[in-house]
Formats: C-alpha cells, sequence, structure tokens
C-alpha cells in the first residue's frame, strides 16, 4: 500500500500529516510529536510472508495497513460494511470509497488558523474536514461537513466528527502488547473514573487475514452526555511514549470508537450512529449537516498531559463570561441547607451570617415555585412564586440578598416540566415519541424549537431574573429524553435537533442578561461536556454533595474540564467536628468552592475556620484559575469507601506557586511524601506560604513536602512558593 503526503502542518510541537492513498484517493490524517518525526518506523506493506498466509492457495499479499479517512459517513443504498461489522459498527462501509481527495486550502483569520479538506464523489456529494487552531494551542478542534451535490436526496445513517488513524507510527508492524486505550466511565455521583485497558484485553488485536473488522463502540444515548462515559477517548503507544486524543463536544447521543482491520488502530467519533443512537437524516439536493466539534491532540508523554492540552482550548470560551467570574468568587448555595424548602426569613438569617465571609453568590435552589401541597421535585414548570414561602414576593428577598452585598441567584429546570405543574398538560408543546408525551417518572420535555414554548420560557425564565435582578442561573436537568423524539426523519435526528434548539435558548439567556453567571447542573454531573462547559460559566461537578468520596470524584475530574468551572460542594453541620469541617472544605480547593449546610447555626469556632478556608481560598483562586494539576496517592478501588490518601498538586502557569490539597482516607499511613520537582518543574527550592487543615505538614529538601494526617479522613491544604 502507498501513500503520499498531501501537507504537513504544525500545531506547537505536533506535526499534522495529511496522507493520500495513491490507489483509492483516500485521504486521512496523523499526528505525531515533531521531535519524534525520525522515529517514525516503516510499515511492512503486506503480510503475504506470514506462514499463515502463504498457506492458503491464491491468498497473494494482504496489505498490512490502509489510510484511514479523515471522515466516516454511511449512506443509505451504499452497501453495509462486511467482515462481521454490522452491529458493532458502521464505520468503513464501501461506500466510502466513493469520497476521493479533491483539494485542501487553509484559510486566517486573526490567530485562527484553519484547514479545510474536501473529499468528492462523482454524484457531486462531497465531504468537507475542518481543522482548526488559535495560536498557542496546542489542540486542534475537528468538524465534518457533508454537502449532498447531487440530484437526489440522500440519506445519512453515519456521521463522525474525527477519525485519527495511522496508531501508531512507531511500529511497523501491528504493535503487538504495545498500545492502550484510556476513557473514563461516570455514573451518578461518582463521574469521572479513569479506565486503562490494553488493546488485547479489548479484544481488538488485528485480523489475522484482514476479513474481520472490529470495534469497540461506547458513548450513550439521550439528553445527558456524562453518562456511562465521558465523550472522551485516547490511545497510547507505552514503547514510544505516545498518547493520541480526542474529546467530543455534544450534549445529545454520541458515540466513540475504536476500530481495528489491519496494522493500525484508528479512533474516531462523532453523533451516534443509526444502530446506535437511532439516527438518520436526509438531506435534499443543497443542504449540508456539519458534526459536533472533537478536539484533538497528540503528546511524547502521558494521559495527564494530553488531557491538559484538550482542557486548555476550554479557557477561551470561559474567559468570555461575566468578569465577575475572573476571580473564582465563593458561591452559597442553600440546597443542602433547606432541602426543596426555601423560606425567606431562613435565607436572610444565612445572608446575614455570610457578610464579609468571602461568598459572592447566594443561591436559592429548587422548591422556591412550589405549591402548598406536592414536591419541589413535580411542581416546576409554571414558575410562580410561592407566596408561603416568599410573603413578600421573590423579588424582596432578592433584594434583601443583594443589600448584604451579595449577587443573588435563583434555580431553574427550565427543559423540563413536573406532574404537579399546569405546563405539564401542554401536550401540543411537549417532546412526544410514537404521538405520545415523553413521560418519565414526574417529567416531560418541553420541545425548545416550538416558539410558543420559546416565548414561554423567556416571559418565565428570563423575565423572572431580569424583574428579580437576579444575577446567577442555576441551570439543573434531572432526567434523560432517551432514544430520541418525534418531528424529524429519525428520532435520533430530531433528538440532535432539540439539543441544537436548547443551545440557542442558552444563546438566548446570555444575550438578554449579558452580566448573568450562569451555573451548568444536571443531577450533578451529567452534562460535564465541552458544548455545555462553554455555554456557562461553572458546572456542579456531582450530585455528592456530603459524601467522603468527593475529593476522589473532584481530583479526577482535573482532567475533563478546567477546575475554575468545577464546583465543588461543603456541606457543613454544626454537628461536624473540626476535622470534618477541614475535611470538607479542603476539598473545594479542587475547583470552585460552594458553602451549603446549617451556616447560621455554626459555633464561632466553627464560622471563624470556614472564614479562615474562605481566605486561603481567595489566594489559591489564581492557581486554581490557571494551573496544571498532578494527583499522587494510593487510593483503593472503592470510592464510596476510600482508603488510603491523595494528594494534588496544582502549579500555577509561570511555574512559581503551587497548591497542595491533601486527603486522608481509611487507614491512612502516617506519614506521606508529595514531590515538588516533577516533569512540568525545574528543581527549585520551595517554601510554605500559608496553610490550613489538619495534621502537620512540612518543606523537606526544598522539593517536597511531608505531611502527617493526624486521623483518618482528614485533610491539609498548603499553598507553596519558591
Amino acid at each position: 500500500m502507498k501513500a503520499e503526503t498531501i501537507a504537513t502542518h504544525e500545531i506547537a510541537d505536533t506535526t499534522l500529516r495529511y496522507v493520500r492513498e495513491a490507489e483509492s484517493g483516500r485521504a486521512g490524517i496523523e499526528l505525531y510529536p515533531t521531535r519524534l518525526a525520525d522515529a517514525r518506523a516503516i510499515r511492512r506493506d503486506g503480510i503475504g510472508h506470514e506462514s499463515y498466509i502463504a498457506a492458503i492457495p491464491r491468498a497473494g499479499d494482504p496489505p498490512a495497513w490502509r489510510v484511514d479517512p479523515l471522515a466516516h459517513v454511511k449512506v443509505v443504498g451504499d452497501p453495509y460494511p462486511g467482515a462481521f461489522a454490522q452491529g458493532r459498527t458502521m464505520r468503513s462501509s464501501p461506500g466510502i470509497d466513493r469520497f476521493a481527495f479533491a483539494r485542501q486550502r487553509t484559510d486566517t483569520n486573526g490567530d485562527r488558523t484553519t484547514v479545510v479538506t474536501a473529499l468528492e464523489a462523482t454524484d457531486g456529494c462531497r465531504i468537507e474536514h475542518r481543522l482548526a487552531w488559535h495560536a498557542g494551542d496546542a489542540a486542534a478542534e475537528v468538524t465534518t461537513t457533508f454537502i449532498n451535490g447531487s440530484s437526489r436526496p440522500v440519506t445519512l445513517e453515519l456521521l463522525t466528527s474525527f477519525s485519527l488513524g495511522g496508531i501508531t507510527p512507531f511500529a511497523p508492524d501491528d504493535a503487538p502488547g504495545r498500545l492502550r486505550i484510556h476513557r473514563f466511565r461516570s455514573v451518578w455521583s461518582a463521574e469521572g473514573r479513569l479506565q486503562t485497558e490494553t488493546i488485547e484485553q479489548l479484544h481488538l488485536e488485528r485480523s489475522w487475514s484482514g476479513a474481520g473488522l472490529f470495534s469497540e463502540r461506547f458513548g450513550q444515548v439521550g439528553t445527558m452526555p456524562v453518562r456511562g462515559w465521558f465523550p472522551f477517548v485516547a490511545a497510547e503507544d507505552v514503547v514510544a511514549g505516545v498518547v493520541w486524543g480526542a474529546q467530543l463536544a455534544w450534549a445529545g447521543s454520541w458515540q466513540m470508537e475504536v476500530s481495528r482491520q489491519n496494522d493500525e488502530l484508528c479512533l474516531s467519533g462523532g453523533l451516534a450512529d443509526r444502530e446506535f443512537g437511532h439516527w438518520t437524516k436526509t438531506l435534499q439536493p443543497g443542504e449540508s449537516i456539519t458534526s459536533p466539534s472533537a478536539t484533538v491532540a497528540c503528546v511524547a508523554s502521558g494521559i495527564d498531559e494530553l488531557c491538559d492540552r484538550l482542557t486548555a482550548v476550554q479557557h477561551r470560551a470561559v474567559d468570555a463570561h461575566p468578569a465577575v467570574e475572573q476571580e473564582l468568587p465563593i458561591v452559597f448555595n442553600e440546597w443542602c441547607t433547606t432541602w426543596g424548602d426555601p423560606r425567606h426569613d431562613r435565607l436572610i438569617a444565612i445572608a446575614d451570617k455570610l457578610k464579609g465571609s468571602g461568598a459572592r453568590y447566594f443561591v436559592i435552589d429548587a422548591g422556591w415555585y412550589k405549591g402548598d401541597v406536592g414536591d419541589w421535585g413535580n411542581a416546576h414548570g409554571d414558575w410562580t412564586p410561592s407566596l408561603k414561602l416568599f410573603p413578600d414576593g421573590l423579588a424582596a428577598t432578592a433584594a434583601a440578598i443583594r443589600g448584604r452585598g451579595l449577587i443573588p441567584g435563583l434555580w431553574f429546570e427550565m427543559e423540563t416540566v413536573g406532574d404537579a405543574s399546569a405546563a405539564f398538560r401542554l401536550t401540543d408543546h411537549l417532546l412526544k415519541r410514537d404521538g405520545i408525551p415523553i413521560t418519565i417518572r414526574h417529567r416531560r420535555f418541553w420541545d425548545l424549537n416550538d416558539p410558543f414554548v420559546l416565548d414561554y420560557l423567556t416571559h418565565h425564565v428570563i423575565g423572572t431574573l431580569r424583574d428579580g435582578r437576579f444575577g446567577y442561573l442555576k441551570v439543573d436537568y434531572n432526567e434523560t429524553i432517551g432514544l430520541g423524539c418525534d418531528g424529524a426523519e429519525s428520532q435520533g435526528e430530531a433528538l440532535r435537533q432539540h439539543v441544537l434548539g436548547v443551545y440557542r435558548f442558552f444563546e438566548r439567556v446570555r444575550a438578554a442578561l449579558p452580566e448573568l453567571v450562569i451555573e451548568n447542573c444536571s443531577s450533578g454531573g451529567h452534562r460535564l461536556e465541552p458544548s455545555m462547559l462553554a455555554r456557562t460559566a461553572m458546572s456542579s461537578f456531582s450530585d455528592a454533595h456530603e459524601l467522603v468520596e468527593i475529593p476522589i470524584i473532584a481530583a479526577n475530574l482535573h482532567r475533563l474540564m478546567l477546575p475554575r468551572q468545577s464546583q465543588i460542594w461543603a456541606v457543613l453541620h454544626a454537628s461536624d467536628d473540626e476535622r470534618r469541617l477541614i475535611y470538607s472544605l479542603a476539598a473545594t480547593f479542587l475547583g470552585r468552592m460552594c458553602l451549603s449546610g446549617d451556616l447560621d447555626r455554626l459555633s464561632q469556632r466553627q464560622s471563624r475556620l470556614v472564614s479562615q478556608a474562605a481566605q486561603l481560598y481567595a489566594k489559591a483562586a489564581p492557581i486554581i484559575r490557571a494551573g496544571t494539576s498532578r494527583r499522587y496517592g494510593k487510593v483503593g478501588e472503592s470510592w464510596r469507601h476510600p482508603r488510603g490518601w491523595q494528594g494534588v498538586v496544582r502549579t500555577s502557569v509561570d511555574g512559581r506557586r503551587a497548591l497542595l490539597v491533601l486527603h486522608a482516607f481509611a487507614a491512612a499511613p502516617s506519614n506521606v511524601s508529595i514531590p515538588l520537582r516533577t516533569r512540568d518543574l525545574p528543581r527549585a527550592t520551595w517554601r510554605m506560604w500559608d496553610s490550613f487543615g489538619s495534621g502537620e505538614a512540612h518543606a523537606h529538601d526544598g522539593n517536597e513536602v511531608r505531611w502527617r494526617p493526624d486521623n483518618d479522613f482528614c485533610a491539609h491544604i498548603i499553598l507553596m512558593e519558591r
């Protein structure tokens, strides 16, 4: 198999090599660290020399590898992929070879560079693959557009956002024993568990003859995109020390695939296809569709460094949120105080207690709209403030909070309605499946592409926020639509259009109230993916409000989102001893500090601890806002019953300051040691600048911190400078 280079581009220290397969015209892309260009192997062309092939009459010399296309599409009417692939993948259908390389151009707009590669079929249909980056980035954004340039309708049943082939270019063969896959599992209140498996464990060794096409396809179906898995995949060549990876930005049904037929491994992902996500899309002549975007990167290091590159590009979107967010203000949310029963008098008593505490936002959570009977969880949708809870009106409570120097916030679950609301019966404006309103537990779903719904939510959500002078909006979302809904040629396509409608309403809110800070919550962490992170200032990291595993979840999420956006709860009670208060408060230094619980009932001593933590948090905020994190320690397999210890070192961008967040769990060791001289830091003399916590801690030999936990389930925060 012969391939020629179309063009090469460099992003930071990574080379992007566009290649074209001479015989078929297939175009693909390979990524590799520029400094390792000379380490690339010369691939074997065929496998005819293998004894098990030579023994077969007329077997010839089957190819050892092929160029993986820049994008994979499957058009209804084209043959399906063979090689025993149906039900496992829709990639590599024979129809993909209709799309041959036609041209490539490079566009520059300010500091943004975009490489556009066109693949064309003889019937006029074409694929446009766009790969873009800003100056200073070490990762690239990729999208795929399919244009129906033919004279007939065309129906798609697969469209990838990205496809990376040629993994690994550093092995001449099928790289036995050197490839492994990284993914992140996620379930409610236990988000972000790294799962690493070898290709052999995934049963993805190459087909011995090339006659079998194998794929590990995973993802989720519905509108909770981080449910089961995060939309992330990475492959590592442990011999070359190189990792390739991608993160998808999409709040609906999605899939990733790790695929293999020959020597090379391929990573791809995008919208969930017809087999996985019930999706087809019909395009009339002249129509087009663009995939969700993906961020791709390659690094000559490990999984942490890859994640640094993928998450770093998210800073650009976060910087566009209100200026008040840039200093990472502390949040108070009364959810774990009133548990759905917020009352004016109690809220104002807490606001009085928060004066001068360092807290900036005061969020009124669910229940402010409920009637005299019923529950917060099924009364939402009409959005009429309760006069029983707020005798002088909701706006009066917001004004009283603002009068105490705090920014008032309000909870909405604006995309759904509860069965105790009148809105629940407005079925002409709710999503349906098979003509029946989609009902899950006590919830139904607004059709976000219905003009009536947009007007309704503009009045009730934007109007309530504006009239009450609220400066903060918490958007919750406590169910998933599932496989799809009516309204398009497939339920998966109707779901895709609904997600786009959700995006547009978020944009409407931001346009109407540009100084509003928006929090993304979906039963905690079910929407922690780049498209929702970009549209909101911060996100609830989890629903693990009072659990001992909070620091474990929070630390793992550093690989998947920016800590400046990760809102971590410290639920404080008058019954908590000092050790427990410190344990809870210390976890919030892994992201955005969010206080809840009985703050108005704490003793003076307890309140001083909270104030001390808040003052230290203000000092740590610049490091939390921008830096790199590395995790140390040893935690058992159980998160619910953790054992051992964990230390996270977050280093400032200039490398001169560091934040250490240390937690001991059950059976904690008597001494722990955390290095400060890592791959990111040259050897330097570090000193402790400030600290807060349980047990003794001190700097040792200028490049190490030693901590002696004084008990199980204790914590310590240390600020270092060199």
